[in-house]
């Protein structure tokens, strides 16, 4: 990994789980930094806009701000405003991210040109799914932040918006277009936000499909954490092999360290 100048890293099941700080994962972050690496958090997190994440994040410790975090509700937005330009959007997500959506209509009532799908909650029932079903029957485009299947709790594995996301297309005769991870356009944002190359970032997440393979095919070093999400069947299965595989974040200093003969370069 010679030569790497900035590291992604996925927020939920890789810094923290219900928001509470894994171990180590505060002084990684910190050597990161100390090392002079630019740092990007890159998350589908759809429940919280870029300013409260970095918010909580920093009263947790951890040296970030609003402008490290990179989020899937604000590539959303950017790609809402490209492709849609004044687009009715009907939006059903848990969590309030308006602040991050600028620039995108959104609509309670009457007909959509586009159905956007942030993150699963109890919002996601079955009134709230047949409304969305109707909507793109008649037309409407559907845009999903990420199709991950489930994410990390302190009470378990929680079903997220892929689990849901799979049967509306199956209904609906349709295929979403997907703005977080694992879309190209998401690392690519991410990469020309960070001012590197591919080859000069890495990505670590606990989600080896969308987070570390992802990254992978985009000339990216992807490091899996078996933290947050991680199954070993998971692993087994997987499309790809990540670069690297680590216990947690907390092994991350070392390894850039022992890959560069010392320590990590700027």
């Amino acid at each position: 990994m010679e030569g790497i100048r900035a590291v992604l890293v996925d927020i939920d099941g890789v810094l923290t789980v219900s928001w509470k700080p894994l171990p180590g994962a505060v002084s990684a972050v910190e050597q990161l930094r100390d090392a002079g690496l630019r740092v990007a958090l890159v998350t589908n997190n759809t429940s919280r806009t870029r300013a409260a994440i970095a918010s909580r994040l920093a009263g947790l410790g951890f040296p970030v701000d609003a402008d490290d975090v990179l989020t899937a509700p604000a590539a959303t937005a950017a790609y809402l405003r490209e492709r849609f330009p004044g687009a009715r959007c009907l939006l059903l997500n848990s969590g309030d991210v308006r602040e991050d959506l600028t620039g995108v209509t959104l609509v309670e009532e009457g007909d959509a040109d586009v159905v956007v799908l942030g993150g699963a909650g109890v919002e996601f029932g079955y009134e709230a799914l047949n409304r969305v079903f109707r909507q793109v029957q008649r037309g409407a485009r559907l845009v999903s932040m990420h199709r991950n299947l489930y994410w990390r709790t302190e009470g378990g594995l929680d079903l997220d918006t892929g689990a849901f996301l799979e049967g509306l297309e199956k209904a609906a005769r349709t295929h979403a277009e997907v703005t977080g991870k694992p879309a190209p356009a998401f690392f690519a944002s991410a990469l020309a936000h960070l001012g590197v190359d591919a080859a000069e970032a890495l990505m670590i997440g606990d989600d080896i499909e969308s987070d570390v393979l992802a990254a992978q095919r985009s000339g990216i070093t992807g490091v899996l954490v078996r933290t947050g999400k991680y199954l070993p069947e998971t692993h087994r299965a997987a499309s790809g092999t990540p670069d690297h595989v680590l216990d947690s974040i907390a092994d991350l200093p070392a390894l850039l360290a022992a890959e560069d003969g010392g320590t990590p370069r700027p």
